[in-house]
């Protein structure tokens, strides 16, 4: 029995450990199963998350600008031509037959030395079988009219002769009263006719040998194709410069007025700018100018001479019809001496409107219209914040400010349709 129970003790001893080690996972598996139970909660809370902050607004990027005072100009940018300030046109004082010219454009001219041209008489033209039969008649017709004319003045030559042969006996016989006085005053009136007579067989004698100079003159034109003859009459240049363009460049028979030539000193120039009549009203002469685009790297200055009072109806590409007014220009810089520029070159102008040194400027991006007014978006607190500004002089980058903005405040340049009242946005870069 001793041993029997010894053995059992043994067993029941060897067998307590076992239980405690089999009891000990138990609260293990207990907080692994409640650990999978939080899992779904947690992944639903971070979607939640995820969503809350998905759905929160973001700042919006935009490009920022601030308002500052400094110098404005206002200008008008518009194209035009160079011009030749005193240019002459050569054409001649009468009719008659022109040389053919020498010179052409570019040759230099010598004020009072140069001939330009040579103007000499017409030369007689040819005339047709019919004309010329007629010419020749015409001048049998003057002969014979010479003839008797000729023939009048015989008879009243010797018609008043013979009256004057009267007149001295009538006197004579007065005296001694053998003829009344009614004879002799009848004598002296037959003398004064003859003689009267006589004069005018004169006049009708000279009429006659005049219109026969006349048809001999006309026939003489059936001898056409010589060269004119005479002493020319020479045009002479009346400026020192060059011959700007040559309109005749041939010999031939031209009125009196006619161009042939101009002539004038390509380096006394200046710029005729064609400007809108609105643009215009805004030009002062004195206004600066500077010549751009004409052709070299660096702009001209110059200033408005003269805004001329009455305007002009031009046609554009478009075809629409604008008022246009004739500005000129003074060149104040010398022209480079490897650069040229000639007359009618084409150049473009800007000139000043208006300039003030110290002035508060807004950039023209950040401006927009919302009915009549001009209004801005500027930031406050990292918000846009809607404001009204009142606008004065605008050169299409900048904008004078006369109220409604501040020196110094941040604006936004060109908003997006996203960004409205009290929107938060977030400058993207500063300008």
């Amino acid at each position: 029995m001793n041993d029997f129970s010894n053995v059992n003790t043994e067993t029941t001893v060897s067998s307590q450990p076992s239980r405690a080690t089999a009891a000990r996972p138990r609260p293990i598996r207990a907080k692994r199963r409640s650990f999978r139970k939080l899992i779904p909660w947690l992944i639903g809370l971070a979607v939640l998350v995820a969503i809350v902050a998905g759905l929160r607004p973001k700042p919006i990027p935009v490009e920022v600008a601030q308002v500052s005072r400094g110098p404005l100009t206002t200008s008008v940018l518009e194209e035009g031509k160079t011009r030749i300030r005193h240019r002459y046109t050569i054409s001649p004082p009468v009719s008659g037959y022109l040389r053919r010219p020498e010179l052409r454009a570019g040759a230099p001219v010598k004020a009072g030395a140069t001939v330009l041209a040579l103007i000499q008489a017409e030369p007689a033209s040819l005339l047709n079988p019919r004309l010329r039969t007629e010419a020749e008649a015409r001048v049998k017709a003057a002969e014979a009219m010479l003839n008797q004319r000729e023939a009048e003045l015989e008879r009243a030559r010797s018609a008043a002769v013979l009256a004057a042969k009267e007149l001295k006996r009538a006197e004579a016989l007065k005296k001694s009263g053998a003829v009344s006085a009614r004879e002799a005053d009848q004598a002296e009136t037959d003398a004064a006719l003859r003689s009267r007579e006589l004069r005018s067989a004169e006049f009708g004698m000279n009429v006659a040998r005049y219109e026969l100079q006349q048809a001999q003159a006309a026939l003489m034109q059936a001898e056409g194709g010589k060269e004119p003859s005479g002493e020319p009459i020479k045009l002479i240049s009346p400026v020192d410069g060059f011959v700007l363009t040559v309109a005749e460049e041939s010999a031939r028979v031209i009125a009196a007025g006619t161009p042939i030539m101009e002539v004038g000193d390509h380096t006394d120039l200046e710029a005729e700018i064609e400007l809108l009549s609105t643009d215009a009203a805004g030009v002062q002469p004195g206004a600066e100018v500077s010549i751009e685009r004409w052709g070299g790297s660096k702009p001209l200055r110059g200033r408005v001479s003269l805004v001329e009072p009455a305007a002009f109806t031009k046609i554009s590409a478009l075809g629409v019809e604008e008022q246009r007014v004739r500005v000129r220009v003074d060149f104040e810089d010398p022209l480079p001496r490897e650069m040229l520029l000639g007359d009618r070159y084409r150049v473009e102008a800007r000139i000043v409107t208006w300039h003030s040194d110290d002035t508060l400027r807004i950039p023209t991006g950040a401006l927009f219209r919302r009915g009549g007014d001009w209004m801005c978006f500027v930031i406050q607190n990292s918000k846009a914040a809607l404001q009204k500004v009142e606008i004065g002089h605008n050169n299409g980058i900048q904008a004078e400010v006369l109220s409604g903005a501040q020196a110094e405040q941040h604006v936004i340049l060109h908003p997006p349709d996203v960004v409205t009242a009290g929107a938060a946005v977030k400058p993207r870069r500063e300008q």
